[in-house]
């Protein structure tokens, strides 16, 4: 698979939706994550990540536009043990949730599927970071209706061992802009990540998501030998 300049990737969707990206810094020695929203509508675009513990969640920049909190209100990052679990709904907490009890992540997400907004079935997308003894692997999946069929779910799951320095995956919800949203197809982008400072990544991040759409972002570096943190959030709500 040919490597992509994720910044040129952004910058050429108008409207990937939500994305997830996942990788290693070039010198090795962090986990690199980014989460993204992006909305159309006035009650998409009415939010801000907020930090939440180790994780961060989904608020109302203003409360009294909220008309209907189903998909847009939730937990994108929890953290459990060394594990960190970023997703695009409330599936983080299942996976949260059932991961404690000593199940997979595939098989949390076997309890869920796609989203149920009508026409567009925006598609499910997930990550998990796994830091320990000094070795970092991840995986990512997607849970998506057959082509914009709901009568079937399709379940992907890629799981990354030992990733390779300065490389990543980036997993978005949609293809482009469209009516209904096209989902994301194939497996996840294979993208440069670099050896930038967090807050060098999150400003190139940042400005290449599509000024009108953007509506808040998330980036953590995991330092693999430690997996201690440090984390950035910006919103464009202020």
């Amino acid at each position: 698979m040919k490597t992509i300049d994720i910044y040129n990737e952004l910058k050429e969707n108008s409207y990937p939706g939500r994305g997830i990206v996942i990788g290693k810094s070039a010198d090795g020695t962090k986990a690199v994550t980014a989460y993204f929203i992006m909305g159309r509508s006035v009650n998409s675009r009415n939010r801000v990540f907020v930090e939440d513990g180790d994780g961060i969640r989904t608020e109302a920049f203003d409360p009294s536009k909220l008309t209907d909190p189903h998909l847009i209100i939730y937990s994108p990052v929890r953290v459990l043990g060394n594990k960190t679990i970023v997703t695009n709904g409330d599936q983080t907490d299942t996976i949260y949730d059932l991961m404690n009890q000593q199940m997979t992540f595939e098989q949390a997400l076997r309890t869920r599927e796609f989203e149920d907004d009508a026409p567009n079935y925006t598609p499910r997308i997930s990550g998990v970071i796994k830091c320990s003894d000094d070795n970092f692997n991840y995986a990512m999946s997607i849970l998506k209706s057959a082509d914009g069929n709901p009568d079937c779910c399709e379940r992907y799951t890629f799981t990354y061992d030992s990733p390779i320095a300065g490389l990543g995956r980036f997993i978005h919800t949609y293809m482009s802009d469209g009516n209904p949203l096209p989902s994301f197809e194939g497996e996840p982008t294979l993208v440069e990540i670099g050896n930038d400072d967090i807050d060098t990544f999150a400003e190139k991040i940042w400005n290449a998501l599509n000024e009108d759409n953007k509506v808040s972002l998330f980036v953590r570096y995991i330092d693999i030998a430690t997996n201690t943190s440090e984390s950035r959030i910006i919103n464009k709500n202020k």
